[in-house]
């Protein structure tokens, strides 16, 4: 792409978030009145201009719709990342007990293992990508990045040892730019007032790749039995059952890549217009920057949580009534699964956007601050529902605590506008993604593991009736609501009509 195409006039929505932001602080909704020495008048009695071009005025910028198209292929080439790591889930203890030369009672360690792997693997790598994307570009590094996923996701499937299996997983988190590159390019894509919109899309889509990557990997593995029509004397598909699924999930991939490659965007400024006002920082510089710290924090406090409750919720469901679960089926947890994705999705598509419009980012994420306790309470106060055999109460009140708690999902998209308003430079956005993708990575690489345990504690030795875990994580979502009275006023998002703040 030539430098002229992406530097046209007035392209407010590719341009960086701070670009826009400190866009709409300078230029005022009535421009100031022009020193008189620089103003002529003409015959008719208007002014001529001076040779300066004015800025356009902020509700302009405000009224940039989004780009549907850009939209849309960020959203697809979003869904990869969550296809990619979710569509080995259905098959992989499967796959290392029966090519991995491991022992049954050791598959759980080694799956844990390589997942924790995987996401230390994208620790590591994701500030490089972070600056990669600050310096090269983001379009360049989405791209490489989605060829590096689609290959090494499609190894995955022809493996025969545990640790290929953990090689091939490693390879395909070192290619962790893409994350960073589509949040990155979401919010270069939007405006102030249409952020919301924008990120309820990327939430969306983070959803839908979570729902089709295990169809996926379920349906498609050992094919020349599920479909000995179709694949029975496919020789490959005989040595390799589990190829298929992460052939077709590699294919995906691809096909985002290539889809970008022709039709995305550039979003980052040319450096040569970087350089005289935004020069990039360093990492330091960023979590010195005001606010960011606080931020960050919070962002790292939602996700614990998160990582803390999508761990135990299965293993929870699976349990015995008598040891504090529901003692129900993998068919009736897999429904309940796909139902709370489904209702996040929804959540975050069609009412986020009114809310975040209403109430602002704050007033949003405490709304989530609020029922997020509730929520997590449900779990337990079911588990008491079923032990004393209370079972219309149970199916009359768990269905809708699942669907309206999923409301919380809106704290996720939320704190991610909060980054965007934090931001300290444009120039630097992508480095400062990386650094928060990156504490998620950390803390999904040990918290599945810390929690489990700490519930399998709880159910051993019966500690308050095998509730542990959820005394804790309530304790935690609790923290989390007052932690937000230290969201820093810049990360608000407050409307424009509204002007104070409750507590």
């Amino acid at each position: 792409m030539s430098h002229e195409d992406r530097a046209q006039p007035l392209d407010l929505n590719h341009g960086s978030e701070s670009e826009r932001r400190v866009a709409g602080e300078r230029t005022p909704l009535i421009p100031p009145p022009e020193p008189l020495e620089s103003r002529e008048a003409s015959t008719d009695g208007e002014p001529i201009s001076n040779g300066f071009t004015e800025h356009p005025p902020a509700q302009e910028e405000e009224d940039v719709p989004l780009p549907k198209l850009q939209i849309f292929l960020l959203s697809y080439a979003r869904m990869v990342e969550p296809v990619a790591f979710f569509s080995i889930f259905p098959f992989v203890n499967q796959m290392i007990f029966e090519t991995g030369a491991v022992k049954e009672a050791d598959v759980g360690f080694w799956s844990g293992l390589m997942e924790s792997l995987f996401s230390l693997t994208q620790t590591i790598v994701m500030l490089a990508w972070g600056k990669a994307a600050d310096r090269w570009g983001r379009k360049p590094v989405l791209v490489f990045s989605l060829c590096g996923i689609s290959v090494a996701v499609a190894l995955f499937g022809f493996c025969k040892t545990i640790w290929q299996m953990i090689l091939a997983r490693c390879f395909a988190g070192v290619f962790a730019g893409t994350v960073v590159t589509v949040r990155a390019m979401f919010s270069e894509n939007s405006t102030k007032k249409t952020q919301a919109r924008a990120f309820s899309f990327f939430a969306f889509a983070s959803n839908t790749g979570i729902f089709i990557g295990p169809l996926l990997g379920g349906n498609l593995q050992h094919p020349a039995e599920s479909f000995p029509n179709v694949f029975g004397n496919v020789a490959l598909f005989k040595k390799y059952p589990f190829a298929l699924p992460t052939m077709v999930t590699g294919f995906f991939a691809l096909s985002a890549a290539i889809t970008c490659g022709l039709f995305i965007k550039e979003t980052l400024k040319p450096k040569d217009d970087r350089e005289e006002d935004e020069p990039p920082m360093s990492m330091l510089q960023i979590l010195k920057a005001p606010g960011v710290a606080r931020v960050l924090g919070i962002y790292s406090e939602i996700f614990l949580i998160v990582l803390g409750s999508a761990a135990v919720m299965p293993v929870f469901w699976f349990t015995t009534i008598k040891l504090g679960g529901y003692s129900w089926s993998p068919n009736m947890i897999s429904i309940f699964l796909g139902a709370g994705g489904g209702s996040q999705a929804l959540w975050l598509l069609l009412v986020f956007p009114y809310l975040q419009r209403s109430m602002g980012t704050g007033g949003v994420l405490r709304a989530c601050g609020w029922i997020w306790p509730f929520f997590l309470a449900a779990s337990p106060l079911g588990n008491l529902l079923l032990r004393n055999h209370w079972k219309v109460a149970f199916w009359s009140i768990l269905p809708a605590c699942h669907v309206f708690g999923s409301g919380v999902a809106m704290s996720f998209t939320a704190i991610q506008l909060c980054i965007n308003d934090i931001s300290p430079s444009g120039s630097s956005f992508g480095l400062l993604n990386s650094i928060a993708l990156s504490l998620v990575s950390g803390l999904r690489a040990f918290a599945p593991v810390v929690f489990t345990s700490i519930f399998a504690i709880g159910v051993r030795s019966q500690v308050l009736g095998g509730q542990l875990i959820w005394v804790l994580l309530v304790a935690m979502a609790i923290l989390f609501r007052f932690s937000l009275k230290w969201l820093p006023e810049e990360a608000e998002g407050r409307p424009q009509k509204r002007s104070s703040r409750v507590d």
